[in-house]
């Protein structure tokens, strides 16, 4: 039977239409008793059925009062405790992260990395999500790959068959026993960070291109939500986690205290002898067709221009480095990473900027491909769980620092960080990103950017195409770019926008020389 405390189930939409004009939410209205199967809708949409399984989640398994992911309606109340430190009231319904960043992963189908102290309920998290997919609460557990010292290849993957072993004339022939976890549409890898090196690579190729490989023989695997836990963030553990695998991890959620004042909860569940994994309602189970629907809805989000303006602002400010190098393409921290030259040698000869005032000193490197696309997919994520029609600025703030929190490499020499009114700003990555990203956007503003853009028309311009453009309106365009390069050349101070903006217009010259030239090869 049920324990009446694991039965409480949203009866009422989690999140009301604002068109309805309905009351000021409250949260205390969710919980009005046992579940009644009459209450429940039988075609709730999948955010709203989602949103139910996060209250559910946060209120009667996790058990988090850390709302740190804060939206508002209006302005919100700021308080100043202890030491100059900050406690916000958001207005609108906000989320603990530890909760919702696992959930965004199982509906995104990505990778999500649980870092937090032995005892905290990352392995207990995984495990809900594992169940919420349709799992038997045993097929979870036995499917959860436990990291240790000795773990081999064929003990994370499958083993060849011994009679193929003896009999086999060749490699083709050998049969492999792979392991049921690789066909779960939710996969568990318990302390990852202790792993094997040899053998975290035989797990890459499974993480980040869904085939596994022994001997030879080749698996496909199906799309799957991956959840992997580990005591820190940091790399360490038995063994240093590889960089290759680290950066198939698409986000970082951090397993956070519990709070002492839900000690009589546990202390109900010691008495009941029962843990929240064994009684998930049915009604937020999802199917693995509900999570594919899942899935396009997000994607089918719109994200705004001037919201995709803002992040490219912000990628920007990161990777310029001018003395990384001579030739304009060159002046990246990649380029300075790569060569193996000493950071702090580089770092001296960079004299030409303000390293306490520009956004790009803080970082020792810039955002990959794989990184902005990540943002962009737990962005859309985000707006489409709180019901909304398109991403807002505030779903891209929210969600920046926990995509970013493994990817993004501080520069803790860096004067900004020696201030003392950024100290904690060294620990705490979720705010120094969050930081990193205002200070963008106050720039973006300050610049008028959403106005002021003469680079970003001209390349709307190219965009259009070249066909039937005639050689006086191709040379016309290219006196355009090069006053452009002209102006921004002349410029005291090269900034990281500027410097994208340099190398796009020279990309857009080589287009309409190019077309001009082949115009004037035309008989």
């Amino acid at each position: 039977m049920v324990p009446k405390f694991f039965r409480k189930l949203s009866s009422s939409p989690t999140r009301p239409n604002a068109a309805a004009k309905a009351p000021g939410f409250d949260v205390g209205a969710l919980w009005q008793g046992p579940l009644d199967s009459n209450d429940v809708a039988q075609d709730l949409g999948l955010d709203e059925k989602l949103r139910r399984a996060y209250f559910w989640i946060v209120n009667s398994a996790i058990l988090s009062p850390h709302y740190d992911i804060e939206f508002n309606r209006g302005p919100g109340r700021e308080f100043s405790i202890g030491n100059k430190r900050t406690l916000s009231l958001p207005t609108d319904q906000s989320y603990s992260s530890y909760v919702l960043l696992p959930l965004l992963t199982f509906a995104l189908r990505r990778k999500c990395l649980m870092v937090g102290g032995p005892g905290r309920g990352k392995t207990a998290s995984a495990m809900l999500m594992g169940v919420l997919s349709g799992m038997p609460l045993k097929t979870v557990k036995r499917s959860m790959q436990h990291g240790h010292p000795q773990m081999t290849v064929a003990d994370l993957l499958g083993n060849p068959l011994p009679a193929d072993l003896v009999g086999a004339q060749s490699m083709d022939d050998i049969r492999i026993a792979w392991r049921p976890w690789l066909d779960q549409p939710v996969r568990i890898i318990d302390e990852y960070n202790r792993i094997p090196t040899r053998t975290q690579s035989a797990l890459l190729t499974v993480l980040g291109d869904n085939y596994a490989e022994v001997l030879g023989q080749i698996r496909e695997c199906p799309e799957a939500a991956w959840y992997l836990t580990a005591n820190d963030d940091g790399g360490g553990g038995t063994y240093e986690v590889i960089e290759a695998l680290r950066d198939r991890v698409d986000v970082v959620v951090q397993a956070l205290p519990f709070h002492p004042r839900f000690l009589q909860d546990l202390l109900l569940r010691l008495e009941e002898n029962a843990r929240p994994e064994e009684f998930v309602p049915p009604e937020i189970v999802f199917s693995g067709e509900d999570i594919d629907a899942m899935g396009r809805q997000i994607r089918e989000l719109p994200v705004p221009d001037g919201i995709r303006r803002r992040l490219e602002h912000f990628a920007s400010q990161l990777e310029l480095l001018e003395a990384a190098g001579r030739q304009a393409e060159h002046l990246s921290k990649d380029t300075a990473l790569l060569s193996g030259v000493e950071w702090s040698e580089i770092q001296r000869a960079d004299t030409g900027r303000d390293r306490l005032s520009d956004l790009g000193s803080q970082s020792r490197n810039g955002l990959s491909v794989r990184v902005l696309m990540t943002l962009l997919a737990y962005a859309k994520a985000m707006a489409w769980f709180r019901g909304r029609t398109e991403v807002d600025l505030a779903d891209l703030r929210q969600i920046l620092p926990f995509v970013l929190r493994d990817k993004l490499k501080p520069d803790l020499e860096s004067p900004f960080f020696q201030a003392p009114e950024n100290l904690p700003l060294r620990t705490d990555r979720i705010s120094w990103l969050r930081e990193l990203f205002d200070a963008s956007c106050a720039e973006y503003d300050r610049l008028d950017m959403d106005r002021d853009d003469a680079v970003g028309a001209l390349f709307a311009q190219l965009r259009q195409g070249l066909e039937g453009l005639s050689r006086s309106e191709v040379r016309a365009r290219l006196d355009t770019i090069v006053g452009a390069v002209d102006k921004i050349a002349k410029a005291k101070k090269l900034t990281g926008p500027m410097h994208d903006d340099l190398l796009l217009l020279k990309s857009m010259h080589q287009r309409y020389t190019n077309y001009l030239n082949w115009l004037e090869s035309q008989p």
